[in-house]
C-alpha cells in the first residue's frame, strides 16, 4: 500500500516551468516547452494551478483569462497518480481560483476518447457544445467543445 497523498494546491509562479515541463511530457505526445510554460507563469491573463504532493509538482491546471471568461488550455496529472481524485480537485482548485479573479463561465476542448476527463468536467457542470474537426495534431481527433456559463 502505498503512503497517502500530502496533496495542496498553489499557484504557479515562473520558477515551477521545470516541473511543470516534466508533467507535460509525461503527459502528452506534443509537449509545451518550459520556455512556454514560464511565459504562461508570468502572464497576468493567465490562471495556472498546481497540484503537489508534499513539494513535487504532479498535476496542474491552466487557464487563459478575458473579462468574465476563462479558457482551459490544459490539465494534466502524472499517471502515477490518476485515479486518485487529484484531477476532481485540481478542477475544483482552478474553478475557485479564476472565480476570485471574477469569471462566471469557463470553456475548454477535450478528446471524445478522453472518458474520465469528459466524466469529471461534466461533473463541473460543463455541457458539451460542438466539436472541432482535427483539432489534435498528434492524431487528427476531434475535439469536443465544452463550457460552463454558470460558475
Amino acid at each position: 500500500m502505498s503512503a497517502p497523498l500530502d496533496l495542496h494546491f498553489r499557484e504557479m509562479v515562473p520558477d515551477d516551468a521545470d516541473a511543470v515541463e516534466l508533467v507535460e511530457k509525461a503527459c502528452f505526445a506534443i509537449p509545451w516547452s518550459r520556455e512556454s510554460f514560464w511565459r504562461e507563469a508570468a502572464n497576468e491573463n493567465t490562471s495556472y494551478t498546481l497540484a503537489l504532493d508534499g513539494k513535487r509538482v504532479i498535476g496542474y491546471a491552466g487557464c487563459w483569462i478575458s473579462f468574465e471568461e476563462a479558457q482551459i488550455t490544459n490539465v494534466a496529472i502524472l499517471p502515477a497518480y490518476r485515479g486518485q481524485g487529484v484531477g476532481t480537485r485540481l478542477m475544483a482548485a482552478v474553478i475557485e481560483a479564476v472565480k476570485a479573479r471574477g469569471v462566471t463561465a469557463m470553456t475548454l476542448e477535450v478528446r471524445p476518447s478522453n472518458a474520465p476527463a469528459r466524466a469529471l468536467y461534466a461533473r463541473y457542470g460543463f455541457e458539451e457544445a460542438g466539436v472541432r474537426r482535427g483539432y489534435y495534431h498528434d492524431n487528427g481527433e476531434d475535439a469536443i467543445i465544452m463550457w460552463n456559463t454558470n460558475l
